[in-house]
């Protein structure tokens, strides 16, 4: 089968991560007989500072558009003349586009965040290489809010005489887009059918500050309202704040997880350290017809050209890329590549090496192409 697969690289160590994930799709690729029209779309804010005009090309919109799956890297670089990063000529990230703007108008409504500690890593407690709970006690998903909310464009600046003197971010909460994501969470939940490791029971959790908060106690109420449609499964919700501590202290209580978006891209970032950091840390941005993978990190720019960072993020995005499109074309070679590549990951933690220093340390650490090539071979192995 062939299928067509946009690539955005990014910024920093967005292409060396890609690199890595590209190398690990086409050895699985090959002995199944599937086939790839790549179309390689340069961005973020790397790609403004040489251009100056945009943060992708013209006409990248419509690429996106048109492909089977897209993979992003990662967006992001330090301003040369500021503190923060580059930004573009109306103020957004310079690498709004290939994120916000394909999420926004390809209806990326869904972004979906694996949390699963696989055997071989450790949590990343107070920094260091703690094993406090064993892998199968953390493994949930979050599903995030993608449209709306704080990142809806409807708040601004009042700049009078050209300094910044009020900044307004309005959240937008509709009945369209929580009924999207929260039939979402319970249809995941079915399909997944593992409950959480503490009890077994199949359980969505809504995260919310409806305590507080006019949407979320609109996006908890329709919660309940989806949810009575899944009478097999359990209705719970949290408070933003306490949930945090819930995370860390009993992570093992929670099977599926629904939030809105500012506060699903803040409780996913924390949830990283559960499964070993960031460099392990999967997202998925998908909709009804579209979907674009990545791993959370950012483009660590002060890492860029070294070689060094964790590609295993990247490599399982490319997974979790394969089993989407298999659902979609009903193409069950997707899957088996999907399957090879996850179950090379798991070897490759379980015989501790070759990884990077964030799951190792320094000491024993390889390089990011050596845990490439490494996955690759072992998941290529696989279907012969």
């Amino acid at each position: 089968m062939a299928y067509s697969l946009v690539t955005l690289p990014g910024d920093g160590t967005g292409p060396e991560v890609m690199a890595e994930g590209m190398k690990v799709l086409h050895a699985v690729s090959q002995p199944l007989g599937i086939t790839w029209s790549i179309d390689e779309i340069p961005c973020g804010g790397q790609y403004f500072l040489q251009h100056g005009d945009d943060d992708w090309p013209a006409g990248s919109q419509e690429r996106c558009a048109a492909a089977d799956l897209i993979l992003l890297g990662a967006v992001g670089w330090p301003d040369p003349k500021g503190s923060g990063p580059v930004l573009r000529h109306d103020g957004k990230m310079a690498g709004f586009s290939p994120v916000i703007g394909n999420r926004i108008k390809l209806n990326l409504y869904a972004n979906v965040r694996p949390v699963k500690l696989y055997k071989g890593v450790a949590h990343r407690i107070h920094g260091a290489h703690k094993q406090v709970w064993e892998p199968g006690q953390v493994d949930m998903v979050f599903l995030r809010e993608n449209t709306e909310g704080l990142y809806a464009p409807t708040g601004g600046k009042l700049q009078p005489g050209g300094k910044t003197d009020v900044a307004i971010d309005t959240r937008v909460i509709t009945r369209r887009a929580s009924e999207q994501i929260i039939r979402h969470a319970f249809e995941l939940c079915r399909r997944r059918g593992k409950g959480a490791p503490k009890d077994g029971k199949l359980r969505v959790t809504a995260i919310v500050k409806d305590n507080v908060l006019h949407g979320c106690q609109f996006f908890r109420d329709v919660f309940f309202e989806i949810g009575e449609e899944y009478p097999e499964i359990e209705k719970d919700t949290a408070i933003v704040d306490a949930f945090t501590q819930w995370l860390i202290g009993q992570p093992e209580y929670y099977d599926v997880l629904v939030t809105t978006n500012m506060f699903g891209d803040i409780v996913t970032d924390l949830a990283s350290v559960l499964q070993g950091g960031m460099g392990m840390a999967v997202g998925a941005n998908v909709g009804r017809e579209h979907a674009m993978f990545e791993p959370i990190h950012g483009s660590a720019p002060r890492h860029a050209g070294k070689d060094k960072v964790n590609p295993i993020a990247m490599i399982l995005s490319v997974k979790e890329g394969l089993d989407w499109l298999a659902d979609r074309k009903q193409d069950e070679s997707l899957r088996k590549a999907a399957t090879a590549i996850e179950d090379a990951v798991v070897e490759v933690l379980e015989a501790g090496e070759p990884l990077t220093y964030d799951i190792v340390g320094e000491a024993k650490a390889a390089r990011c192409s050596e845990v490439g090539t490494e996955i690759a071979k072992r998941a290529a192995a696989r279907l012969q």
